[in-house]
């Protein structure tokens, strides 16, 4: 527990963590509201087809750019410990290393789910209150996995930015490194025609995405939505098991 209320000082007293929450808020409820609007106005249009808005679209923006956004904030956590020179005052106090990694990765991950799963509930609820009768697949009755399935989305890549975090060290190699991976590796890996629609089932974001994704996705995967999560999390597991293995065989 004293590891914990340690961590948690060094969350709440600094002020990116604020900053980041910040962003997270006016990305996921902005977005939201945004599409909303787009979406009642071409309603209204005497031509041309209106937009489905589906529960998964309105929380794109917590989901896609929040959980990108805590990601980076996450990783920030460990690169400016190494880089202040702060981690070797905290292994010192706590030898044990892995229970401080271990410490920080809970405390930001259920950080991180809980802001985004109450977002998610907060901008489904104006996006619904906003578009009304235009709008009439926004519901949650068979989709409130793209609600909660974004708690367990970000608790995950929050674990796994720490991990990519203490593996690297570095601040801009962290931050590139995740929204590279995240955003555009494996785009591309995936528009390789048969080869990209070969791996496609076995990339961690993909499955990541499909199972926050009601309904049919288009590929040839090999197993459902939970096990998409499953494979997803076993990824994060094995990065994050990797960097306590390396935290404790390196000079701090």
């Amino acid at each position: 527990m004293g590891v914990m209320a340690a961590e948690r000082i060094k969350l709440t007293s600094t002020r990116s963590p604020w900053w980041s929450s910040a962003i997270v808020i006016v990305l996921g409820l902005g977005l939201a509201i945004l599409i909303a609007v787009v979406t009642k106005a071409a309603s209204g249009a005497d031509s041309g087809e209106v937009p489905e808005l589906t529960p998964d679209i309105v929380v794109s923006g917590v989901s896609g750019f929040g959980v990108l956004v805590l990601m980076i904030m996450a990783a920030l956590t460990v690169t400016s410990e190494y880089r202040f020179g702060v981690v070797r005052t905290s292994f010192m106090a706590v030898p044990n290393r892995s229970l401080v990694i271990i410490a920080k990765a809970v405390l930001v991950g259920v950080y991180a789910a809980v802001l985004t799963f109450a977002l998610a509930l907060v901008a489904f609820g104006a996006a619904k209150l906003i578009a009304g009768d235009s709008a009439p697949l926004l519901t949650l009755d068979g989709n409130w996995r793209a609600i909660y399935g974004i708690a367990i989305y970000a608790l995950l890549c929050v674990v796994l930015a720490i991990g990519v975090g203490v593996l690297v060290r570095q601040s801009a190699a962290a931050i590139s490194l995740i929204v590279l991976w995240s955003l555009v590796i494996e785009s591309l890996l995936g528009a390789f025609g048969s080869f990209g629609r070969n791996v496609k089932p076995f990339l961690p974001f993909q499955n990541a995405n499909r199972f926050l994704t009601p309904g049919d996705v288009p590929g040839e995967w090999h197993w459902g939505p939970w096990g998409s999560i499953v494979y997803f999390g076993v990824f994060v597991a094995i990065v994050f098991g990797v960097a306590l293995v390396v935290v404790n065989r390196r000079d701090a």
